[in-house]
């Protein structure tokens, strides 16, 4: 998938800067039963109880990563926006496995491999060149069997380049017969779907 001038742009850090600005909690991920149930069906669907080290992208407020983290022994949780990670840093202030960093994926990549990683309602804001680039990048840094859980909403969003189905369909097709990846299953609610991959 090459760069076109004509596709949409991955959203800026200035975009999610004006959003955290406007509002602390813009997506409620404190207090949406929405939000909720989805984050219990993403642990749900983890293949294995125990992780040596993971990569959560794009963890906002860090709701999602402090349940996580009893179940690695390191997660490196990063985001674009410093107001988010300043409240994922307070609430995962006595979690040690946890590593919080402002880093922009796929311009910025942290080195090592991983045995899980996460990304959870990232995907749709890369534009299709950077989400091309984004997958080889994920795809590298996953030991052999590890696993790669993408979660996302569905319905399209205006301003958002992709759709939450665009991005699951995209890492699907590495998941062919002679792909990098297995797909191990999924599963499709209301508004959101999760699909779980492993590392061949």
């Amino acid at each position: 998938m090459e760069p076109n001038p004509k596709q949409p742009h991955t959203l800026p850090p200035t975009y999610f800067d004006k959003v955290y600005e406007a509002n602390q909690d813009p997506w409620n991920f404190e207090t949406s039963p929405y939000e909720r149930e989805k984050y219990a069906a993403t642990l749900a669907a983890l293949p294995c109880t125990h992780y040596k080290r993971a990569f959560e992208i794009g963890c906002s407020l860090g709701i999602l990563t402090a349940q996580l983290a009893p179940h690695c022994g390191y997660l490196l949780a990063v985001d674009v926006a410093e107001a988010a990670l300043a409240q994922a840093r307070k609430r995962c202030a006595n979690l040690p496995q946890v590593d919080l960093r402002q880093l922009r994926v796929p311009e910025q990549f942290p080195q090592g491999q991983f045995d899980l990683i996460l990304v959870s309602e990232v995907g749709y804001y890369w534009s299709p060149a950077d989400l091309a680039r984004a997958a080889d990048q994920l795809v590298a840094a996953l030991q052999p069997g590890g696993q790669l859980v993408l979660v996302h909403w569905t319905p399209p969003v205006h301003d958002y380049p992709l759709t939450g189905d665009a991005v699951h369909e995209f890492f699907l097709e590495k998941a062919q017969p002679a792909g990098p990846l297995r797909h191990l299953h999924g599963q499709r609610h209301e508004n959101y779907r999760l699909d779980v991959l492993e590392r061949r």
